[in-house]
């Protein structure tokens, strides 16, 4: 987990995560130069209360990239699995999918997740496809970050993100993909994704940049080919989503 002055949603993050069925974990937590008091309170408290949170702080704000890199550098366990400071995870989270993975033997998986307010109102579902590959990866990002679990025994201690400020889990996911060929998803909405007005991830606009950055510095597409596949694949296939997503949760929350 990254923190950026997120105290009060970081709280219930690192509650549902210590609340998992499945407990031999540790959580790292890498804080991004918070300016925030009580970020870095809560945090050194929290790390003092319970004993499988190390707490790293850095001394400026680099990104959520290089926090979660730290973090994946400290790791001692054999999964590497994200949350987002403001995102949950259900209690049986872990338990269920390192169960799948095992049952599967693949190395990476995600699972759906609901969108909710931060009242707890559910708004929409994201399910996941069952199989994930380099190529499919590649036209759109369809792995939530805060829904991903990946084996390093199988994969290596080899992948980290791409230092941009954004887009960079995507970039992690398709170096990953690049190498095990495919992943898995649970159909179960194992994540509760929080959706606050005016969060980075709804700026989408602001996101096309870092999608050309991933395409030209993960990929290693020319700048021309960037733009094409933005144009013309990334674009539609992003409609697509939206418009999947929408009926989706017509449907889930009609139930």
């Amino acid at each position: 987990m990254s923190t950026y002055n997120s105290g009060e949603s970081a709280a219930g993050s690192i509650g549902s995560i210590l609340g998992q069925t499945y407990g031999d974990l540790e959580l790292l937590v890498t804080d991004d130069g918070s300016t925030d008091p009580a970020t870095l309170q809560l945090l050194s408290d929290m790390a003092k209360q319970d004993g499988r949170i190390r707490v790293f702080f850095q001394k400026e704000n680099l990104g959520p990239g290089c926090a979660r890199n730290n973090s994946i550098r400290e790791a001692r366990g054999r999964y590497i699995a994200f949350c987002d400071s403001d995102d949950r995870w259900e209690p049986n989270k872990l338990e269920r999918q390192i169960r799948f993975m095992n049952e599967n033997h693949v190395a990476l998986s995600y699972t759906s997740y609901l969108r909710v307010k931060p009242s707890g109102e559910k708004v929409a579902i994201v399910i996941a496809p069952e199989r994930m590959t380099f190529g499919k990866l590649q036209v759109d990002n369809k792995i939530g970050l805060s829904t991903a679990i990946y084996d390093i025994e199988l994969l290596g201690r080899k992948y980290y993100m791409p230092l941009l400020r954004k887009r960079q889990d995507w970039g992690l996911t398709l170096a990953i993909l690049r190498d095990c060929h495919f992943a898995l998803g649970l159909r179960e909405p194992l994540t509760l994704y929080m959706v606050r007005k005016g969060s980075v991830s709804r700026n989408k606009m602001s996101l096309i940049k870092y999608n050309l950055a991933i395409y030209e510095q993960v990929l290693g597409f020319s700048k021309v080919k960037s733009v094409l596949k933005f144009c013309f694949v990334f674009m539609p296939n992003y409609i697509f989503k939206r418009l999947k997503t929408r009926w989706d949760s017509r449907k889930y929350l009609a139930d």
